[in-house]
């Protein structure tokens, strides 16, 4: 649902990061083959729009239908960390990252934060990093009508460093 903005921020980030980006598709199902790329990955990014205060319902299906790897404990010691995306300033994005701290944590996994300080000077502008000041995953606003080119450049540079810090993380557990 959406603008596209979460994708948009994983992109960004995914290429701070190296990283294979996989979409769940808009009926909530990873593309063929990608479940055993989590398992291969040494770092994963997990993303959702905040919808109604917390991750899409496609998301939400994912994470159900994680209990399998779950129960292997597949996923665990892991690399992990979160982003969203909503219309609204605020929006109860932290409801969304905490979510995804929590499946991270069930499935054993290591999240990583931030890492960056915030914006928050009265110099501060609407794109600089960091500028809505997350430290739990990344964090972005786009207005309801806006597409996803017309992300902030700011929350889009967030992603990126971001995708950079956790890739930095992931190398330092791989030594």
């Amino acid at each position: 649902p959406g603008c596209g903005c979460p994708q948009l921020m994983g992109e960004s980030r995914g290429g701070g990061a190296g990283a294979e980006i996989l979409v769940i598709d808009a009926d909530g199902n990873l593309p063929e083959g990608g479940g055993g790329a989590w398992g291969a990955a040494d770092a994963i990014i997990m993303g959702s729009p905040t919808y109604m205060g917390g991750v899409s319902w496609q998301f939400k299906k994912f994470a159900d239908a994680s209990s399998r790897p779950w129960y292997q404990q597949a996923w665990k010691d892991k690399i992990f960390a979160g982003f969203t995306s909503s219309a609204a300033l605020n929006g109860d994005k932290t409801s969304t990252l905490n979510y995804l701290f929590t499946l991270a944590m069930q499935h054993g996994g290591i999240w990583v934060s931030q890492g960056v300080l915030p914006s928050n000077s009265k110099a501060a502008q609407r794109n600089d990093v960091n500028y809505l000041g997350s430290y739990s995953g990344a964090i972005a606003q786009s207005p309801s009508d806006a597409g996803a080119t017309e992300m902030f450049p700011g929350d889009l540079e967030t992603a990126r460093h971001f995708g950079l810090r956790v890739a930095d993380v992931a190398s330092r557990f791989l030594r």
